[in-house]
């Protein structure tokens, strides 16, 4: 195979369909070879996942337990960078949440405040597996009643254990439409997630490639941000669709013989 990969010197990396799916029973897919090699090459690496529902410091002992060697700062969650945004944009908030346990404990770490009544500065939304209709409602009242709406992502599906499953997209989209506003979108295919990656690791766009399952998510965004990607076939999606794509491989770790 050849050597597509060997100019590209920061390589951003999907979570779910790409080391492992499923979130309540997870199974790993690949990840080890790969890192390894990326380390004794001397790249550097990020993990861009949407996941909001762990903590960065939850999603960094996951993948040493999969026996991945990724060091904690590399691992850039949506619920992370969502609160790392607010409190860098506007400070510390007040936020209603629609989300879980792992946003709301990164939120809470930057300073930011949860609140359950008539009052938000912000109204923050994750992935969330407990929604009711109250909860919707009340979130989209915040909003009309002055509320910001702040997401971690809007991606449509995520690889559940049983195949892809619905994922915070849809609650984004209801909120809004319920309270005619326009949300703050951190994680991909947002560009904010992938210019943070590149400013951290101080690479330029063209230097960089995105690992990843989802055509939507993980293959526009990067395309849109500049970055060239590949597809892996492990998780949601098989086809690349209309984007142009390094190459389509089976797993993780078959970016080994590219480096």
């Amino acid at each position: 195979m050849k050597r597509l990969l060997a100019g590209k010197t920061l390589f951003l990396f999907d979570l779910d369909g790409v080391f492992y799916k499923g979130k309540e029973s997870r199974v790993k897919i690949g990840g080890t070879e790969a890192i390894e090699a990326l380390r004794e090459a001397g790249k550097k690496l990020y993990i861009l996942t949407n996941n909001s529902t762990d903590s960065a410091e939850t999603v960094h002992s996951r993948l040493l337990e999969f026996d991945i060697p990724v060091k904690r700062k590399e691992v850039l969650t949506s619920g992370l960078l969502t609160a790392e945004y607010l409190r860098q944009k506007h400070g510390r908030v007040s936020y209603f949440l629609v989300g879980e346990d792992g946003l709301d404990h990164e939120m809470k770490r930057f300073g930011h405040r949860r609140v359950r009544g008539e009052e938000a500065d912000f109204v923050v939304i994750g992935l969330d597996r407990k929604i009711t209709y109250e909860k919707l409602d009340h979130a989209a009242r915040l909003v009309r009643h002055g509320a910001k709406i702040v997401a971690t992502h809007s991606s449509r599906l995520y690889m559940y254990k049983t195949g892809p499953a619905i994922a915070t997209g849809p609650l984004v989209k209801a909120i809004e439409y319920a309270s005619r506003s326009r949300a703050t979108v951190i994680g991909k295919p947002s560009p904010l997630m992938f210019q943070i990656a590149l400013e951290r690791a101080g690479c330029a766009k063209e230097d960089a490639v995105m690992i990843g399952d989802q055509v939507e998510t993980d293959i526009e965004g990067a395309v849109n941000a500049g970055i060239d990607a590949i597809l892996v076939t492990s998780g949601v999606d098989r086809d690349r669709g209309a984007y142009r794509t390094l190459a389509v491989i089976p797993t993780v770790d078959d970016i080994v013989p590219m480096l």
